[in-house]
């Protein structure tokens, strides 16, 4: 019997991709962190923030799915309103003496709150698409990926406009984007069906302790630590990668052309998973990567621009894949009754990923992505070898 779904779920993943777009926000640091180096801070300082920010993003999804049993989805999405409003409030005070108020705004609180918005709205939203969960977490997530070209861009435009400046925005920005989360609390909630037709004892009965214990979670979270790492150190660097290959004054657009194949990466992959499965889905992912990385190697190596580039914007497609297909695997291994704690560990790959990127800025670009070129690799072995049990 064909079970059937109310219509309803359509524009509950609407309102699930708007939020995520305006939280995606945290991506655009590049963009949106020009008034801070009118204070005379350094670069490592100001990297040093998009660190922060990307570890307590990371440890805000981890508490959100931790508290999940506990605290329902609204007060969990109020809680997160009310961090985005302060946060970047603090941040619309920072002075020049110090970064602290940006660590803490910007860092610390946003970063925490959007962390569990991520997390309830990924979670609360593919509980109504159990015949579609790639799709589901793909439109998600390509809406959190496209925020860096509209929503970046257009805050680096408003910074210049005398009304609002940079203080303003960011303070209308912070206030914004908690309204939205107040109107996702009062509208997320818990479909009226089962989540999932798995029987009880089976994948759906694994806590989080029992997976950790499982071999399966281990391999899959080096995998995709080693796959995320590709894409932040393109996505990070973007803009002086292309000019390095000698994309010259088109190298900003090129990076914008990265950030839209990133946000492509997250629906294409999220659309093959549910159309052909898991297996295929893990063999397209490595193929992907694989591909990007060899591609850019060469493109510095041999110095040609056009080949570089086009590995360049596949390392950003590839980035898509990641979280989509990371979410989608969590759930197919790990059963949908404890998803979202279980998906909220699996993502903390993103704090050893965000750390690859400054890891290797002391060396070129040609040695960078010969080092990627070796994590794709090593990740398809580790790939071929990862089965759920």
């Amino acid at each position: 019997m064909t079970r059937t779904f109310p219509a309803s779920r359509w524009l509950r993943l609407l309102l699930g991709v708007i939020t995520l777009l305006f939280s995606g926000i945290i991506y655009s640091w590049s963009l949106i962190k020009s008034p801070f180096e009118e204070f005379g801070w350094s670069d490592s300082a100001l990297t040093l923030n998009y660190t922060f920010t990307m570890c307590f993003f990371c440890i805000g999804g981890f508490l959100s799915g931790l508290l999940s049993k506990k605290l329902s989805m609204r007060c969990r999405m109020i809680t997160a309103a009310v961090l985005v409003a302060l946060g970047f409030g603090l941040v619309s005070c920072a002075g020049a003496k110090s970064p602290i108020l940006l660590y803490v705004g910007y860092g610390f609180m946003t970063g925490t709150g959007i962390g569990i918005v991520y997390n309830v709205v990924i979670s609360g939203t593919n509980a109504w698409f159990p015949d579609k969960k790639g799709l589901s977490s793909g439109a998600l997530m390509m809406g959190f990926g496209f925020s860096t070209l509209t929503l970046g861009n257009l805050l680096a435009a408003l910074f210049e406009i005398e009304f609002f400046g940079w203080r303003r925005t960011y303070l209308f920005y912070g206030l914004i984007l908690a309204l939205i989360f107040l109107v996702q609390a009062f509208v997320l909630k818990a479909p009226p069906f089962a989540p999932s037709s798995q029987k009880a004892g089976d994948s759906a009965d694994v806590t989080a302790g029992q997976m950790l214990r499982k071999p399966s979670f281990w391999k899959l979270f080096v995998f995709f630590a080693l796959f995320a790492s590709v894409g932040s150190t393109a996505i990070s660097g973007a803009k002086g990668q292309f000019a390095d290959l000698g994309a010259g004054e088109s190298a900003a657009l090129c990076a914008g052309i990265l950030t839209v194949c990133n946000g492509l990466g997250r629906i294409v992959s999220g659309a093959f998973f549910d159309r052909f499965g898991l297996r295929r889905t893990q063999y397209l992912t490595s193929i992907v990567v694989i591909a990007a990385t060899v591609l850019t190697f060469a493109g510095y190596a041999a110095e040609l621009t056009v080949p570089g580039c086009i590995g360049l914007c596949l390392c950003g497609f590839s980035y898509g894949f990641s979280p989509t297909t990371s979410a989608a695997f969590a759930a197919e291994f790990f059963g949908t009754k404890n998803f979202p704690l279980n998906f909220s560990i699996l993502n903390l790959v993103l704090i050893p990923a965000s750390f690859v990127p400054t890891a290797l800025s002391g060396f070129s670009n040609t040695v960078t992505f010969a080092v990627l070129a070796v994590f794709s690799v090593v990740g398809l072995g580790l790939n071929l070898t990862i089965r759920k049990a």
